[in-house]
């Protein structure tokens, strides 16, 4: 089975993110959304036919993106594109937090396993942080879109979450390297 490289993933994660960017820059937010829509199935699609698969994350993504999307040119109302990151955040939250406190498990070493290695301990303990970064996240976009200007968020979606989440990244090698086996 082929796979693609981290390359490869890294751009076919970040095409409907400059989609929507440019959809919004050059047109407008129904146009930004008709093209978040069609740059992610494009993005599932060519990762299905080199992988003859899917990862859950971005299958799951895919389908919050086509239905809020979806809902938001249909009902020709912002509301539901902007509300998709919360919903895809509070997801993440809670299967990561579910599976941190609930199971005692770490979940995300079943996505991150081929990245690096840790104890059990250590993937616990970094899937808790991650499903309370998610929390931040959803928080921090329901604060941005309810009072700030739709240019703001747009921006903010596209640019803020982005750095946000590199610097959250960063922050963790810490622990990587404090849980890593011995």
């Amino acid at each position: 089975m082929k796979q693609l490289s981290t390359h490869q993933k890294l751009l076919l994660d970040m095409t409907p993110l400059a989609a929507f960017f440019l959809g919004y820059k050059f047109g407008n937010l129904m146009l930004a959304t008709a093209l978040i829509i069609a740059a992610t199935l494009i993005s599932l699609l060519i990762s299905y036919a080199v992988e003859k698969r899917v990862a859950m994350s971005p299958l799951i993504s895919g389908v919050v993106v086509a239905v809020f999307g979806g809902l938001t040119l249909a009902l020709n109302d912002e509301h539901f594109i902007k509300i998709k990151p919360t919903i895809i955040n509070s997801l993440f939250a809670s299967v990561l937090l579910i599976g941190a406190y609930g199971y005692k498990r770490g979940l995300l070493k079943h996505l991150l396993h081929v990245a690096f290695q840790l104890t059990d301990e250590g993937w616990r303990v970094l899937s808790a942080r991650w499903g309370f970064f998610f929390v931040f996240l959803a928080l921090l976009n329901e604060v941005i879109w309810r009072s700030f200007s739709t240019d703001f968020w747009v921006s903010f979606k596209v640019f803020g979450m982005l750095t946000c989440t590199v610097l959250f990244t960063l922050s963790q090698m810490p622990l990587i390297k404090k849980y890593a086996p011995k």
